[in-house]
């Protein structure tokens, strides 16, 4: 899996959980998964995998990746992962890469049988703490265990993954954020990151919680 993983940008340290399932022979249920990134890798292990993602177009990439790969272990499908229910998917296995929220992690306990694993990669609260502003996504580490618990799940490992990015210029920092710039004008981030450079600030942050959990 190593040359997939490096060329999909996916955490190693998550991956390398994953792996720990042994993935040989599991269902595994990929929930939010865009263009199928990490789906593709865990294809390449897993004795089927199915994607979800609500964006009809990325699915159509996701497909289109598969093909070209020649998977034919791993299929896609259109569905608000918030609002449906995953119990016909009969996982032994499920994913979510930054795409967390209590709605999920709730589905995925009705979904899962009991030592059934459950692995996420959330937006931590300090993800882009120089905008000033905490995504509605984003967990710490205390209200993550506690939602899992609520969906019944024991945590097993919930660690924080930073990197601090630094400048030397305001220059340099406006470009490290460029593809972010159209989002983040919609809610204002934008405007408070130039003042946050503008008052001499030189980095930025990109924050996640690492996240696998048993279902009791």
């Amino acid at each position: 899996m190593e040359r997939a993983r490096s060329m999909a940008g996916l955490s190693p340290r998550f991956l390398a959980l994953l792996e720990q399932e042994g993935l040989g022979g599991r269902r595994v249920l990929d929930l939010g998964c865009g263009g199928g990134r990490l789906a593709l890798v865990l294809a390449a292990s897993a004795a089927r995998v199915v994607g979800l993602d609500r964006d009809a177009r990325a699915l159509v990439d996701a497909r289109a990746r598969a093909a070209a790969a020649g998977l034919g272990n791993v299929e896609f499908h259109e569905a608000d992962v918030e609002r449906e229910e995953y119990v016909r998917f009969t996982p032994d296995l499920i994913t979510a890469y930054l795409c967390a929220s209590d709605a999920i992690m709730e589905r995925a306990g009705r979904a899962l049988a009991p030592d059934g694993c459950l692995g996420m990669v959330a937006f931590h609260v300090d993800q882009w703490r120089e905008t000033g502003r905490v995504s509605r996504f984003a967990y710490d580490e205390a209200r993550m265990e506690a939602a899992l618990r609520r969906a019944g799940f024991e945590p097993e490992v919930v660690a924080v993954e930073r990197e601090v990015l630094c400048f030397p210029s305001v220059e340099a920092g406006l470009a490290a954020a460029v593809g972010l710039e159209d989002r983040w004008k919609v809610d204002g981030r934008w405007y408070a990151y130039i003042g946050f450079l503008e008052a001499g600030g030189r980095t930025l942050t990109r924050s996640h919680l690492i996240v696998k959990a048993r279902k009791r």
